[in-house]
């Protein structure tokens, strides 16, 4: 093989590396979410808002791209990361040693944990340690069903597809409580005089952006925006926003 040859082959080799790469990213960010999460992700009139879309949007103008979004049910959010059918998943995602296993996460971007919601008037219930042989509400795909399944084996779970049902369960009385995220579950209880959350929190937990983990670069992409907006004050701003005001 001749030197110009060689040449011409690796030039040939790095413009569809550098073609790949672009094919696998390009300028728009696919981004899945369970918009049922208020005040992280929900539907007003048909259009997509809250904290994490918020925050997904900003980092994609920071990062130079646009935002494609796909709503699904939040149980098909890691197996459709896994599956590539889009690029990342934003949607009150726990960060845990078992997701890392098949996806990527961004550096942790909101302080969370799992907490017990129940009836204003519920006297059986007053911490974790009431829990067992109750009926408690969790949304399907979610850490909750997990966490009571290896630490409360007792508890009778009622397994709904839409985090609304759950807290409805709650409201309506079919339940003795129900566990999720303690953010949402604030929110939900501000706007219901009729339950309450309880203080003695569950777990302490951080929510991440979960990426494929073909796409490292893309993790790398986003953190590096996560701090920018952050440092430039935006970040702050939303939180402000879906979080403290008003309280």
């Amino acid at each position: 093989m001749t030197f110009l040859r060689k040449i011409a082959l690796g030039l040939v080799g790095a413009l569809a590396c550098i073609g790949a790469a672009q094919a696998q990213t390009g300028d728009t960010l696919k981004v899945a979410t369970d918009a049922t999460f208020m005040p992280f992700e929900f539907q007003v009139d048909g259009k997509l808002t809250g904290f994490d879309i918020e925050l997904v949007e900003a980092a994609a103008k920071v990062m130079n791209k646009k935002v494609e979004w796909t709503t699904i049910d939040f149980k098909g959010l890691i197996p459709g990361l896994v599956a590539k059918r889009f690029d990342m998943a934003v949607s009150a995602i726990y960060i845990t040693d078992e997701r890392k296993k098949v996806v990527d996460f961004s550096d942790p971007y909101y302080p969370g944990g799992l907490v017990i919601m129940v009836k204003k008037d519920n006297t059986s219930i007053k911490g974790p340690e009431d829990l067992p042989g109750k009926k408690v509400s969790v949304q399907v795909g979610t850490k909750s069903v997990s966490y009571l399944q290896e630490n409360f084996p007792k508890v009778e779970r009622t397994e709904v597809e839409k985090n609304q049902e759950m807290f409805m369960l709650v409201e309506l009385g079919r339940v003795d409580a129900a566990v999720t995220g303690k953010p949402a579950a604030k929110l939900f209880a501000k706007s219901r005089p009729t339950v309450k959350v309880l203080d003695k929190q569950l777990t302490v937990e951080e929510y991440g952006m979960a990426v494929r983990k073909d796409l490292p670069e893309l993790t790398k992409e986003l953190n590096a925006a996560l701090a920018k907006l952050k440092a430039d004050g935006t970040y702050d701003k939303l939180v402000q926003k879906w979080f403290e005001a008003g309280n």
